[in-house]
């Protein structure tokens, strides 16, 4: 196959995907409205284009990693108008339903053939080729890109009819908003009783209560240090919408889901919009500890 692949948007995880491609022998013609992004993946051999029309006019396949719908559809609309041949365009980000089946309309509509393929994991395990694609809509397209997902990702699956691949993704980001918070809670717990953090670490993390939120982010709480971001807290609150206007849509109450969601918008009024996710931990440190009762404090 032409190992020639477009991606626009060049960030955290679409930086990191463009950088494993090149390393695994593909031509990566890229774009980003960051100048200074665009820079520092030229200097790691990604051809930047000058608009996301030109990466469709080069690229027989085009991935989209955006941060907003507003984006995702000005970018398949300037898809559908550059009268390129049909690509197969796969957006990779994180968005509501509709606003998938709007970015599928727009390009069907121009002759391209658009898939719907969240991924699963964060900045750091895109760093490591850790990611898990769900991919949906036409099986043979997806078949076609099955080599593409290989050199970037461990795990890829085709989920059958388009939107699929978002439903999945909302499931795994269900999950990871309560094992993030529950990470936290367990490290304030932790904290509390006297134990060395990081023996807690390492210890908690491969036993029966460990979780890969738990893995990752506890250690980030034991330092205290939340940059670089993996997932920064504001996107984290933009997919927590989405993901409870589908449990809403679909009929399916979330308590424990629902108790997140106070803690992350504690996060953005503390300041920590930007942060790793993984500052839960600061907000829990505030709002959960009391004063030990006689005798319960830690045994040395």
């Amino acid at each position: 196959m032409d190992k020639t692949v477009g991606i626009v948007g060049l960030g955290i995880m679409g930086g990191a995907i463009a950088r494993n491609l090149v390393e695994r022998g593909w031509r990566v013609v890229g774009f980003d409205i960051d100048a200074a992004r665009c820079a520092e993946l030229a200097r790691d051999n990604i051809i930047i284009a000058d608009n996301a029309g030109q990466v469709a006019r080069d690229a027989p396949i085009i991935m989209t990693s955006l941060s907003s719908p507003e984006a995702v559809e000005d970018v398949a609309t300037t898809i559908a108008n550059t009268g390129a041949p049909p690509r197969i365009v796969v957006e990779l980000s994180t968005l509501s339903i509709t606003d998938k089946l709007r970015f599928e309309a727009i390009l069907n509509h121009a002759g391209h053939i658009a898939l719907d393929c969240p991924l699963s994991g964060t900045g750091a395990q895109a760093r490591n080729r850790d990611l898990v694609v769900y991919a949906s809509g036409d099986s043979a397209a997806i078949a076609q890109c099955s080599d593409l997902f290989a050199d970037f990702a461990k795990q890829s699956a085709d989920l059958g009819a388009y939107g699929n691949g978002s439903r999945m993704k909302f499931i795994a980001n269900h999950l990871v908003a309560i094992h993030n918070v529950a990470a936290a809670e367990a490290m304030v717990l932790a904290q509390r009783a006297g134990l060395d953090p990081k023996k807690v670490v390492d210890m908690i993390g491969p036993g029966a209560g460990g979780s890969r939120m738990f893995q990752m982010r506890a250690p980030m709480m034991v330092e205290g240090v939340y940059e670089p971001a993996t997932m920064k807290v504001s996107t984290w609150q933009k997919d927590m919408a989405i993901i409870a206007g589908f449990a809403d849509d679909v009929g399916c109450a979330t308590p424990l889901f629902t108790l997140t969601q106070p803690v992350y918008v504690q996060a953005m009024a503390m300041g920590l919009g930007d942060q790793d996710t993984a500052s839960v931990f600061e907000v829990l440190k505030q709002t959960i500890v009391t004063d030990p009762k006689a005798g319960a404090g830690p045994q040395r």
